[in-house]
């Protein structure tokens, strides 16, 4: 019967959002910010024949909102559409991965980097 009660109230505690804290709940609301920056950084290398390769380029990005920066990498480098600094997003956070939609086209990157931004870099 103990066990019925505790699983019951495991099951009811999960079904109220917000009622434990650090539970993200799904569908949570975007957050607005803004990609500052791109450059292109190594992520690996592709095998051209048995004794040369390639090395492969991908995107980074900075995104900044107004108490953090991260720094997001494509995925996989055969995406090579470029990103324009400046352009406004809003983003939501899974995981690693941070997902937004511009110009009605939907991104998925993943997040190798953030920091804190201070009163110097506002």
């Amino acid at each position: 019967m103990r066990k019925m009660m505790a699983f019951l109230a495991f099951v009811i505690v999960g079904l109220i959002p917000g009622l434990v804290p650090g539970v993200a709940v799904a569908g949570e609301t975007p957050t607005p910010a803004s990609i500052i920056s791109e450059t292109s950084v190594p992520c690996g290398s592709k095998q051209q024949n048995k004794k040369q390769s390639t090395s492969l380029l991908c995107q980074q990005y900075t995104v900044r909102t107004s108490t953090s920066e991260y720094q997001i990498r494509q995925q996989k480098p055969s995406e090579t559409q470029i990103l324009a600094a400046n352009t406004p997003i809003e983003f939501t956070m899974s995981k690693d991965k941070m997902k937004f939609k511009v110009n009605g086209k939907k991104y998925e990157f993943l997040v190798v980097g953030t920091s804190a931004v201070g009163a110097q870099t506002r």
